[in-house]
């Protein structure tokens, strides 16, 4: 059974590539010109996205420039010694709810310095995959729609973020400590 999964996913990619012209073929669908319709929406879209994204960035790169990433990191120490959290997630704790690629980067580091199978690599890997980008999807999202008041959007993603790091603690406590 495993062996037709992995043939198939293989040819996954070539058959919808070649099935949709087909498709289009056959319900008589100007296909470039849809095509080209579509591509137009979606350069509409990122210039309508581009400047939340840009303040986006730009209010990361300053934050980190000034020192109060590093300031936020070090109040945070005492907690999460408490808690049993280590102290070198904190920068991607921080990071995470303000930028993927930032978070990415950090969550690289970890790895390259701790190794993939140490409990950091793997609390790393972890809360990489079960927190989500909170400043990011308000910033760009809601303010590409035109969404102002998401006061209890921010409070929900970020208690969201909040339990999810602690529950990645949590599992790989329970899954990795010896």
């Amino acid at each position: 059974m495993l062996h037709w999964i992995t043939v198939l996913s293989g040819y996954a990619v070539p058959l919808l590539l070649l099935g949709i012209p087909v498709y289009a073929f056959f319900k008589k669908v100007p296909l470039y010109e849809t095509f080209v319709e579509g591509a137009a929406q979606g350069l509409h879209i990122v210039i309508k996205i581009f400047p939340y994204l840009l303040g986006m960035l730009l209010a990361i790169a300053v934050f980190r420039a000034s020192g109060a990433f590093d300031l936020m990191a070090q109040f945070l120490r005492p907690v999460c010694s408490l808690l049993g959290i280590p102290p070198e997630v904190l920068p991607l704790a921080i990071m995470r709810p303000l930028s993927g690629s930032g978070a990415l980067g950090i969550t690289a580091e970890l790895l390259n310095t701790y190794g993939a199978d140490s409990f950091i690599g793997r609390l790393a890997s972890v809360m990489q995959g079960s927190t989500d980008t909170t400043f990011y999807v308000l910033a760009v999202y809601f303010g590409s729609v035109g969404i102002r008041r998401y006061r209890y959007a921010l409070a929900v993603g970020l208690g969201a973020d909040i339990v999810s790091f602690l529950a990645s603690v949590l599992a790989c406590h329970l899954f990795f400590s010896s």
